[in-house]
């Protein structure tokens, strides 16, 4: 195989994310995909994520432009215990439409399909205002409230938070939910504020919610609710505006101070919060967390939290200080991810965490025995039994298979959102967070789905924060 130094020199840092196609490598063992993965110009959707196969091999999707294909099509002829084939690609008249008007402007409040008979269908996905517009239609028909965010995105967006159920007393909410943090991954805002809505209109009406084969009681709404449930739906504006418009599967957030063209404009803010940010002190050589390329899908950016709506995520905290549990809602990978994001979890000894900088340079390579991020006992089987018990209940819902597991998975990130919540307790003395990441939709790195499969979303991930809030109260919020 080619070595990762000529992999790069081949002009695959100038892709144009318009003519991104979607392939599958296949190996017989995840560590074949090893120098794959350590190219930090390939896109691999959320994050790389070798699956075992019907034949005893594995699979790792990516996005790749069609001169890389070509590359590694040529490739691998020669190698064959590594192979590549594309994935069939739905055409454009089949994704779910872009709402065109705004359906909630005039403060129409959204509907979701746990209030409304089996098999509705919610036709379109919400543009960028409508789901400003659904926010404040939500706040004014069930007596919610609005919170603006401190910073303007570089496009001068302002970003604004729901929260919902405790009343006004910011000390009396526990659970963050936050959407869109990258751009393509289209329903994530649909999903959250079809499933607030959902939760105040039973609550008005004293009434259930059915999604599929789960059924929840109006006193597990009213428990719900009481818990305080703060919600973040649109994190990433200038993105998502941007992918509407293009259809161009654009991931990151459109700041050009590091690169005004191509896909060297905007940062990763899944990669920009202050937790291992500077990975390459923190983290072995060979671990890719994340990028210092602007025209990487994970470029980091210039310094931690230096996006305005990295910034905003983080004020949240500060905002409501008794936050106990915190889900970040990506696609589409069809699993539950929780702490630790950086390596494999071990909790024999304190003093191997991520502070110390004793251990700089050797995080991020699973299966060794160099390092392992510290987690109490106690934590690791709490996030572990919420996740399990989320993803059961997204599965009970129409039978799609969901998937619990540690956030590193087979290859480490840095600067990720669930990492810095779990993490302000131990490097800054706040509030516990438990933080998770879901990934909602088919295993298949689908990011613009069918009607079908955004409707089904719909009915998942409403049954899944029911669950995770559900299973996070039994263990505590306080």
């Amino acid at each position: 195989m080619k070595s990762l130094l000529l992999l790069q020199s081949l002009g695959f840092g100038a892709t144009v994310v318009a003519n991104l196609s979607p392939v599958q490598f296949k190996a017989p063992t995840p560590s074949h995909f090893a120098e794959l993965v350590a190219n930090d110009t390939i896109d691999f959707g959320c994050r790389p994520i070798a699956r075992p196969t019907s034949d005893d091999n594995f699979s790792l999707h990516a996005l790749l432009t069609e001169s890389q294909i070509t590359h590694f099509e040529r490739e691998y002829a020669l190698h064959p215990s590594i192979s590549i084939f594309r994935e069939k690609v739905k055409r454009q008249s089949t994704r779910t439409p872009i709402g065109t008007g705004n359906r909630f402007s005039s403060g129409t409040v959204p509907k979701g399909l746990g209030q409304q008979p089996a098999g509705t269908s919610i036709p379109s996905i919400m543009n960028v205002n409508e789901i400003n517009s659904a926010i404040q239609a939500i706040a004014r028909t069930y007596g919610a409230s609005t919170l603006t965010l401190p910073y303007r995105t570089f496009n001068g967006a302002t970003q604004t938070i729901l929260y919902v159920g405790a009343g006004t007393d910011k000390t009396r909410y526990h659970l963050y939910l936050s959407a869109a943090m990258h751009a393509r991954e289209r329903g994530g805002p649909d999903n959250l504020l079809y499933w607030l809505s959902d939760l105040l209109a039973a609550n008005k009406t004293g009434t259930s919610l059915t999604y599929g084969a789960k059924t929840y009681t109006i006193a597990q709404i009213r428990s719900v609710l009481s818990a305080g449930i703060v919600a973040f739906p649109l994190v990433n504006p200038d993105g998502v505006a941007h992918d509407q418009s293009t259809n161009s599967l654009w991931r990151k957030n459109r700041n050009t101070r590091s690169g005004t063209s191509g896909s060297s404009i905007g940062v990763d803010l899944n990669r920009n919060f202050d937790f291992l940010w500077n990975f390459k002190k923190h983290f072995s050589a060979s671990a890719s967390p994340a990028s210092t390329s602007p025209s990487s899908e994970t470029f980091y950016g210039t310094g931690p939290a230096s996006e305005a709506e990295t910034k905003n995520h983080v004020s949240v905290y500060d905002s409501f200080p008794k936050i106990r549990w915190f889900m970040d809602i990506h696609s589409a990978a069809a699993d539950v991810l929780y702490s630790w994001g950086d390596d494999e979890n071990q909790g024999t000894s304190s003093s191997m965490n991520f502070l110390n900088a004793a251990y700089d340079g050797r995080r991020g390579i699973v299966g060794d025995t160099a390092y392992k991020e510290y987690i109490p006992s106690a934590d690791a089987t709490n996030s572990r039994n919420v996740a399990t018990k989320m993803a059961a209940g997204m599965r009970a819902v129409g039978g799609r298979s969901y998937t619990p597991m540690q956030s590193v998975g087979l290859y480490a990130t840095s600067g990720a959102s669930d990492d810095y919540a779990f993490s302000r307790y131990w490097a800054l003395g706040k509030n516990k967070v438990y933080g998770a990441t879901l990934e909602f939709g088919k295993a298949s790195g689908n990011f613009y789905p069918t009607v079908t499969e955004f409707n089904q979303n719909i009915l998942d991930t409403s049954a899944g924060f029911m669950e995770w809030a559900l299973a996070a109260i039994a263990v505590g919020l306080e």
